[in-house]
Order: structure tokens, then C-alpha cells, then sequence
């Protein structure tokens, strides 16, 4: 087998494919899409980060490919359900650099209510600038954090631990942690905040959901923070409130255009604006982030490949597997009445002793694992005849 891992995904992740007997072609860049069909005509696996996206097109052009991994959190740089139709499960990092963003987070937040950035720019500039003129300590003063997922709860206890108030808004139903306490709407959160971090997903419905309206509704000289994904927010409107003064400092590591590879040229409206920390997205970009990234994507990539186990897959039924011996028989489906029975039938016509089989659903998509002992080498083409049958693979 073949696996492609793009965008300087870390070489822990070509070790453990490689040990493991795969052939790894690892490049430091991202792919356009007729380059990324073109690159993965007979890879069975691809590991990407945020700049390579798998369309429809893309999974469509390349039927070798069995699964792919978002070496990162986010997802929607891939079409799930046309990977899904496809057979293809898709895995993440849902925890691994939670972390790196958090640490990078408060930093900024400390940094930007010192207004260290300015600060230090004038004493390369040879201005000794001794004031305490708009600087402020973070006790004391409330964090407001939209999105009280893995990375957002992680940052309400450290943000409380430094004595900061803490309040959040989720649209999910979410447990407070310490003393942080839930908003019923944005707009609460944005009136008592005196610093904002997004930290929300990149769903298509998150585009621009941060804009004039809500800048506007800040506390006047409060901070802005987004590391969660570029589309999630209004440039121009912020550029605005900074410049009138209403808010007085931001820290963007995302942004709605990002160059593809390390070194390209970076452009924005953000630029050269007093007390705004632009990072180049690398909030989860630590040694000890990309390590533990590498590493658990790796593997579970892996285990798909030897066991058919598809256990955290963000758009196929999950299944965790155990190891097996004799033939086990991957069959993912279209989840319609009768299908395991007409699968069973194919079982039964090859005298298949079966010794497990477990089932799993994910609205559409079904997903069977089936062990049978013995060798039963015409299984794969019978079952792929089926008019169920989205992939089937014998291992």
C-alpha cells in the first residue's frame, strides 16, 4: 500500500506507516485538486493538515484511496459525505494539540492587554516608550470564549487559574467548568467581555457569524481573538473597530486566504495595525502538538488498514475492532432494510463459518465487519456485486 502525507505532516507519522510496511511519499506542501487526483492514483491512504482539500471530485477521481486523515482538529477541508458514499472514513486530531492553542492563547491575551507587541517593536526601533499608558493585568478581568469545545474548556480553567472571570456561549448544551459561567446568547457574552476568543468549528454555517453587528457590541477597548478557523469572521469590520479605537487589540491567527506552502507571501488588511499579534496559523504548530498528532492519526489510519476499524472516524459508522484470525470481511453499505440478511446469504452460499460479526449505522451509511474462518477467495466480487454495497475489503 501507498499513503500520501502532505503539508509538512510530521515524520512520526512516516515512521509508523513505514514500519508497518507502507511506501510513504511525504511532501511539504499543500495540493491544488487537479494535483492532489493526480498525486493519489493508487494511494491507498492521505494525510493532510488545513490547505489540501478533498472534494467530491477529488475522492471520485481516486477509488484506491480507503481512508484519509485531517493531521489537525478541523475537518471541513474535506467533503465528509462524499467520502462517506465513497467508503473512505476520515479521522482527525480532535485532542492532541489542544494544548499548543491554549497556551498560544493566553499568551496573546496577556500580551495584547500589556500591549508587549507595540512595546517591543519601538525598543527595536530604539524608543524607549516607559509607560503604562492602556496596559492593564488580566486578573481580574472577564474572558468571554464562544465555543466551549476541548480547546475552549481547557482555556476557561487556565484563564481562571490566572484570575480571570470567565463566561462562554456554545449552542450545544456544555458543562461549566470551575466557576466559568454559561451565556444564554452571544450577545450577553459580547456586553460583559472584556476579551473575545473564538473557538468555534469551520462549518459551512460558521461563515462570517462574527461580524459588524457583533463587533460593534463589544466592550469598548476590549481584546478580539480568533485561532479557530479564517472564514469564521469579518476582516474589514474588525480592521474598523481597531482603527476607530473601539477595540483595542487583536490576536488573528487565521485568516479567510492562507498561502499554501511556508515562505509564500502573506497579505492583509490587518497589517501594520497597532497591538495586532498576527501568527501564521500555528496555533497547534508545537514540537509536542505535532508529535502526538503524528502519532494518533498515524495509527489510527493503521488500524484501518488491519483491522477495518473505523473507531472516531468523523462521517462513517464507528466500530472499534479487536484482532482477528481466519478472513475478515469489511463491508460498508447502504442502510436499507434486508442488507444483512442478503449478506449473510453470500456468507452461507460459500459455506462461511462465521465467528463474529458486528453492525454499525450512521444515518445513511451501514458499516458490517464479518469474520470467517478459512480462506474464501471469491467473497470480495460477490459482495461487491450487491446493490447495497458501497466498499467491500477483504483482509
Amino acid at each position: 500500500m501507498k499513503a500520501l502525507l502532505l503539508e509538512n505532516i510530521h515524520s512520526e507519522a512516516t515512521r509508523i506507516l513505514t514500519e508497518a510496511g507502507l511506501e510513504v511519499d511525504a511532501r511539504p506542501g499543500a495540493l491544488g485538486e487537479d494535483e492532489l487526483i493526480e498525486a493519489l492514483q493508487g494511494v491507498s491512504l492521505v494525510g493532510i493538515r488545513s490547505a489540501t482539500h478533498l472534494t467530491e471530485r477529488v475522492i471520485q477521481s481516486c477509488p484506491d484511496l480507503i481512508a484519509a486523515g485531517c493531521f489537525c482538529i478541523g475537518t471541513n477541508q474535506v467533503n465528509l459525505g462524499a467520502a462517506a458514499n465513497a467508503g473512505v472514513p476520515v479521522f482527525n486530531a480532535p485532542y492532541s494539540n489542544t494544548r499548543s492553542v491554549v497556551e498560544l492563547a493566553i499568551g496573546e491575551i496577556i500580551s495584547l492587554a500589556r500591549r508587549l507587541n507595540e512595546k517591543n517593536r519601538l525598543m527595536h526601533e530604539g524608543v524607549w516608550d516607559k509607560s503604562a499608558a492602556g496596559s492593564h493585568e488580566v486578573r481580574g478581568r472577564t474572558l468571554g470564549i464562544v465555543g466551549y469545545g476541548n480547546i475552549g474548556a481547557q482555556l476557561s480553567v487556565l484563564a481562571e487559574s490566572l484570575g480571570m472571570s470567565v463566561i462562554f456561549y456554545d449552542i450545544a448544551d456544555k458543562l461549566a467548568l470551575g466557576n466559568a459561567r454559561r451565556c444564554e446568547s452571544l450577545d450577553e457574552l459580547l456586553a460583559e467581555a472584556d476579551v473575545v476568543t473564538l473557538h468555534v468549528d469551520g462549518r459551512a454555517a460558521n461563515k462570517d457569524f462574527f461580524g459588524e453587528a457583533q463587533f460593534e457590541m463589544m466592550k469598548d477597548r476590549a481584546i478580539f481573538l480568533n485561532l479557530s478557523r479564517g472564514h469564521v469572521y469579518d476582516v474589514d469590520a474588525l480592521v474598523r473597530h481597531l482603527k476607530s479605537g473601539h477595540i483595542a487589540g487583536a490576536g488573528l491567527d487565521v485568516f479567510p486566504t492562507e498561502p499554501k506552502k511556508a515562505g509564500s507571501p502573506f497579505s492583509s488588511e490587518l497589517q501594520n495595525i497597532p497591538n495586532v499579534i498576527l501568527t501564521p496559523h500555528v496555533g497547534g504548530s508545537t514540537k509536542e502538538a505535532q508529535v502526538d498528532i503524528g502519532r494518533f492519526v498515524a495509527g489510527k489510519l493503521l488500524d484501518h488498514v488491519n483491522t477495518g476499524g473505523t473507531q472516531m472516524s468523523v462521517n462513517v459508522p464507528q466500530i472499534n475492532t479487536e484482532p482477528f484470525e481466519g478472513t475478515r470481511v469489511l463491508h460498508m453499505h447502504h442502510n436499507v432494510p434486508g442488507v444483512m440478511a442478503r449478506l449473510n446469504n453470500v456468507f452461507a452460499n460459500h459455506d462461511g463459518n462465521i465467528t463474529f460479526q458486528t453492525l454499525s449505522t450512521r444515518g445513511t451509511i451501514g458499516y458490517a465487519i464479518t469474520d470467517v474462518s478459512g480462506e474464501h477467495p471469491n467473497l470480495q466480487h460477490e459482495l461487491a456485486e450487491l446493490e447495497e454495497t458501497i466498499r467491500v475489503r477483504v483482509i
